[in-house]
């Protein structure tokens, strides 16, 4: 149900509303001192309403950082792929699931984003204490618990419209807090950028 509103309201936004706050996303999140350092960052490419990925993804690829795209497996796990520009990508429809873009190169495999210095995630909404909310298909519940796994500590950021930041949401055992979250207007710290 909680999702379903957060979904409700993403409909509602014109494409404009879309542009600008993509555009605003990117520079906030550019300006990120975990992503201005990073060397390898795993991001994704928006569908529909999400909050726009693609021009912070060409700005990071402009930089010469390595940027690394999931690629959805049959069991709702991600394998990932090298993101060289727009050109790259391809769109894929998965089953009864939306269609995604994807990276149209060679697969490196699920344990890639192990070597991410920070993994930029979707979601639908977070909380004050950094929980968020993602679509419920447990992706990236799987890589969270992946790096953990393999005690990776990058940078866990979500990309979010304003009102999408909120008091409380439900939480799991498994679910891991982000260490920060971006919108359009700021960045929400959950725990301090290290150095």
């Amino acid at each position: 149900m909680l999702r379903q509103g957060f979904l409700t309201v993403r409909k509602g936004l014109t494409a404009d509303d879309v542009r600008r706050a993509a555009d605003a996303l990117a520079v906030r999140a550019l300006g990120l001192p975990e992503l201005a350092q990073a060397r390898t960052v795993a991001a994704y490419v928006s569908v529909g309403n999400e909050p726009g990925t693609l021009t912070l993804l060409d700005a990071l690829h402009a930089r010469g950082v390595r940027v690394l795209l999931p690629v959805l497996m049959e069991d709702n796990d991600l394998d990932w792929g090298a993101y060289e520009g727009e050109g790259s990508l391809v769109r894929v429809q998965h089953g009864g699931k939306m269609a995604l873009l994807e990276p149209a190169g060679e697969r490196l495999d699920p344990a890639a984003v192990e070597r991410a210095d920070a993994v930029l995630l979707p979601g639908l909404a977070v909380d004050t204490r950094g929980m968020r909310l993602g679509r419920g298909g447990g992706s990236y519940d799987r890589v969270l618990a992946r790096l953990e796994r393999a005690g990776a500590d990058p940078a866990l950021v979500v990309l979010l419209y304003d009102t999408e930041v909120v008091d409380r949401v439900p939480e799991e055992p498994h679910d891991r807090p982000v260490h920060a979250v971006v919108t359009p207007s700021g960045v929400r710290r959950f725990r301090t950028a290290r150095p």
